[in-house]
């Protein structure tokens, strides 16, 4: 399996995460066209903070995001950078949004990193060192 790895002007590093992130109240606004919209600003506010959106699934009360990023910068920032941007253009182009919900996003989000390779697999890597002089 080939790894694609990224790097800034101190580190390498290939991070990925799984993000899930509801609007308010958990309504189901996130239908057409407001779906196809929020997934080109996602991709476009994703591009200015040099993360990079791997793959998007809207579902009418909820978001999926696999995004990777520089984890300097910090997956925690993206998400909140993502939420503030799409809530702002969103509910300026539907008024329906801004007249339905207080805001469009909850505080709250799930994250998970997602690994190439298992948990056991690196365990073992870390525990081999010594024996291999690494």
């Amino acid at each position: 399996m080939s790894r694609t790895v990224q790097s800034n002007s101190n580190i390498t590093f290939d991070c990925k995460y799984h993000v899930v992130f509801c609007p308010k109240y958990r309504k189901k606004v996130l239908v057409n066209p407001v779906d196809i919209r929020l997934k080109e600003l996602f991709v476009e506010k994703a591009n200015g903070l040099q993360a990079d959106i791997l793959e998007v699934e809207i579902m009418p009360d909820h978001c999926h995001l696999l995004i990777s990023c520089d984890p300097q910068y910090g997956i925690h920032k993206i998400v909140k950078q993502l939420k503030g941007y799409s809530s702002r253009i969103l509910r300026t182009e539907f008024l329906h949004l801004k007249s339905r919900l207080p805001s469009l996003w909850t505080n709250s989000y799930f994250v998970a990193t997602v690994g190439s390779v298992t948990l056991e697999v690196v365990k073992q890597y870390v525990l081999t060192q010594k024996e291999r002089g690494g």
